[in-house]
């Protein structure tokens, strides 16, 4: 259930804030997991039992190692709930990429002569839960969000076995936690730690929903407005053959293709903070601008903040960070963002584009990053805008050989066909009004009115700061009108995160 849709803004959520706030709040997290388990049930129906499995194992997983370690041991059961973790997302996410690879390494070595079965015709198909997990292609059902939530059951349990969080004993908590739907699909990843107090007790305040309200306007007409227009350009334009490609066409569909995940994600996050805000909870902020960044490094710690501190604080610090050798750090940067491009899917296009960002920042911590602080600022971000631009060509194909010829058709190395593929096919009003409102949002102007708006009634201008707040307050309303209109249209309403 897309929370840019007319099911979850006029019916579903409406029904769950009005149960919330009508039982006594002894009952609230248990009216936030049985609605949880409903809104991905809605998508996902019997594989719900994938994200119950996580649940109960990782809230026994929790006990038992907060036991153990008051006990002075617990490695073993940690490694093992982090093998069970990870084995869980290899299982749905990665065993038919990596059974495909077997398969084709058998035949390169003349071990077989043809390519292996899909991996889930090996399954017994009359088995009542082969449709369930397999698709009639025959490749392992993806369950959504099953990257998020295995992250974050993994941080949940490493987090006790460092004594940075007791264990939660209450199920019902434990459960209302990982399901959450706010973020359960697409995050941004929630550490238990971090709102470990507000899940035993919260209270929502008026000031707090109307701001939760607010972000998430914003966050829909972030996605509806902007996202769900560029991302109509940029998926005809990556359909194109890319022998086809013109320059002026695989530009224009690589910078919507940019926008469009970025305002997508960005827009989801904030949705889902605005969520969080209206049942009393706090999410940290997923992300700061990242295009207006001046360095891949900057960039890193501005994009989907919650993944990259998740891979900085769970696999970069304990392979030794910078706390190591230079050459050693340099690795270890560049296994956390080929891990990176893999949890984002199984794919060597994945691959390159994780490496792609790792060797950036090894190039940066060389020296790169030293001789970019000397230069212009309008060439630092056109450096950092060129370098994530060409990642994302690796990111949007559906392979490498296409991702190749779309940097060769960007770059004049092919000659396409201009005659059938041209701008005008694309670049009408609505999509120039979604680029202009695209570009202008990912400059970091709006925090700098807010910071001025509140300053306005410390200098005695609390008329005009008022008057700025009925206009931001009009604009809002007027954001989610045009949402609303272009949901109940039936427009164009991708969400490509839930593939990760």
């Amino acid at each position: 259930m897309l929370f840019s849709s007319t099911i979850f803004l006029f019916l579903f959520l409406p029904v769950v804030l009005a149960l919330y706030f009508t039982v006594r709040p002894a009952l609230r997290n248990g009216v936030l997991l049985l609605a949880s388990l409903g809104f991905y049930a809605w998508g996902e129906k019997a594989l719900v039992a994938v994200l119950l499995l996580s649940i109960v194992s990782n809230w026994a997983l929790g006990v038992w190692v907060e036991r153990a370690v008051q006990r002075g041991s617990g490695k073993r059961i940690v490694a093992g709930a982090v093998v069970f973790n990870v084995g869980l997302l290899v299982v749905f996410k990665y065993a038919d990429w990596l059974w495909s690879i077997l398969g084709h390494a058998l035949v390169g070595l003349g071990v077989i002569h043809a390519p292996l079965p899909a991996l889930g015709t090996l399954l017994d198909p009359s088995s009542t839960w082969h449709g369930v997990f397999v698709t009639p292609g025959g490749q392992i059902r993806l369950p959504i969000g099953v990257s998020f939530f295995t992250f974050q059951a993994t941080s949940y349990v490493i987090d006790i076995y460092r004594r940075d969080v007791e264990a939660e004993k209450s199920l019902v908590n434990f459960g209302m936690y990982k399901a959450f739907f706010p973020q359960l699909i697409a995050g941004p990843i929630v550490r238990y730690r971090d709102i470990h107090g507000q899940i035993r007790d919260r209270i929502v305040r008026r000031e707090g929903f109307a701001l939760g309200v607010r972000r998430f306007v914003l966050g829909l007409g972030k996605k509806v407005l902007i996202a769900n227009a560029a991302a109509a350009c940029a998926d005809a334009v990556f359909a194109v053959p890319a022998g086809e490609l013109t320059a002026p066409v695989s530009w224009l569909g690589l910078v919507c293709y940019s926008l469009q995940i970025y305002f997508d994600f960005s827009g989801y996050s904030d949705m889902a903070i605005g969520l969080g805000h209206m049942f009393g909870f706090t999410f940290l902020e997923n992300f700061a601008h990242p295009y207006a960044s001046k360095s891949i490094t900057e960039f890193w710690r501005r994009w989907h903040i919650s993944l990259s501190s998740w891979f900085r604080d769970y696999l970069y610090v304990p392979l030794g960070g910078n706390r190591v050798s230079r050459g050693r750090t340099y690795v270890n940067l560049l296994v956390v963002f080929l891990l990176c491009g893999l949890w984002h899917g199984a794919a060597f296009n994945f691959v390159v584009w994780g490496l792609w960002h790792g060797t950036f920042l090894v190039i940066e911590r060389i020296g790169l990053g030293r001789g970019l602080e000397r230069q212009p600022t309008i060439l630092r971000h056109a450096y950092l805008l060129l370098v994530v631009l060409i990642g994302w060509v690796f990111f949007r194909a559906p392979d490498l050989a296409y991702a190749l010829s779309y940097l060769g058709a960007m770059f004049g190395l092919q000659a396409g066909a201009p005659e059938v593929w041209h701008v005008d096919l694309w670049l009408d009003p609505v999509l120039v009004a979604a680029l202009f409102a695209g570009i202008l949002g990912s400059v970091p102007w709006v925090p700098r009115l807010a910071a001025w708006h509140a300053g306005l009634e410390s200098r005695g201008r609390g008329r005009l700061g008022l008057a700025l707040e009925l206009g931001a307050t009009a604009a809002l309303a007027v954001v989610f009108l045009g949402s609303a209109l272009e949901l109940a249209a039936g427009s164009y309403n991708p969400f490509i995160y839930f593939r990760f």
